[in-house]
């Protein structure tokens, strides 16, 4: 580590104004940006954290039906009291361990967009709206590649809309030492149609599968997926999996989650 400036504001109108300085970095749970800092891969000047904020945290139900969620509410926070959308609940209860989930918060997770990270399947399977501090964002124009968004410089993630679905699954294949998802899947089907969200399998990040949505919509069950396939062109390779084997994978997941869904 080194030295750096802690700023710890209790307002998101001071949250962005320290963040306007030279250098300065938003600090969510830490879960990923302490790791870094440690291995000297970043070295911002001022860290903001974004934990004493209470217009970033809690879950509520808004008007319109959705489930708002503040962008510092921990992933522990988000399983015991997202009831509502029960495969959302589900998700956040299996991500990392007790430490990470009693940290780590969505709001983090959305921004960092981490290409194995279950909560960016989650919200473009369902569809949510990220809502910022100048804006809001439909997770269709959120994820824009590996680790990179639409955020803009000194934009952070307030809160995060996620409409309920009829029924939902997420269904993921453990790397067991990170407990990143090796391939997540989660699909969520609602009353105009199914979608399907994929996550830790392409260079490119989290993913809709057009075909499998189509299928699904069509026929709700997992054996509307049987004879489709995934591209491994544009699938990780490494020493968890080759292309191919992630490919395959997806398939089996979605299979998995459309009949947990079901």
């Amino acid at each position: 580590m080194y030295n750096f400036e802690f700023e710890k504001p209790s307002s998101i109108a001071d949250a962005v104004a320290a963040l306007g300085g030279d250098e300065a970095q938003a600090l969510g749970g830490g879960q990923t940006l302490i790791p870094t800092l440690k291995q000297r891969l970043a070295s911002p000047t001022t860290l903001v954290s974004l934990s004493n904020i209470p217009e970033m945290q809690g879950i509520c139900t808004g008007d319109d039906g959705a489930l708002c969620i503040g962008g510092s509410t921990t992933h522990g926070a988000v399983a015991s009291g997202a009831g509502a959308y029960l495969g959302l609940a589900a998700l956040a209860g299996h991500i990392g361990d007790p430490a990470v989930r009693n940290r780590g918060t969505i709001g983090g997770s959305l921004a960092n967009n981490d290409p194995s990270a279950c909560y960016p399947a989650a919200a473009l399977a369902s569809g949510a709206t990220l809502v910022t501090n100048t804006r809001e964002i439909a997770a269709d124009d959120y994820f824009l590649g590996m680790f990179e968004t639409a955020l803009e410089e000194g934009e952070i993630v307030t809160e995060v809309r996620f409409p309920i679905p009829e029924v939902s699954h997420y269904e993921k294949f453990v790397q067991p030492a990170s407990r990143f998802a090796l391939v997540g899947v989660m699909v969520a089907k609602f009353a105009d149609g199914v979608r399907v969200a994929i996550t830790g399998a392409s260079e490119e990040g989290v993913f809709r599968w057009a075909e499998a949505e189509a299928a699904l919509s069509a026929n709700f069950s997992s054996d509307a997926l049987d004879g489709l396939t995934l591209d491994a062109d544009n699938m990780i390779g490494d020493l968890h999996g080759s292309k191919e084997y992630r490919a395959h994978l997806c398939g089996v997941i979605a299979k998995r989650a459309v009949a947990k869904a079901a």
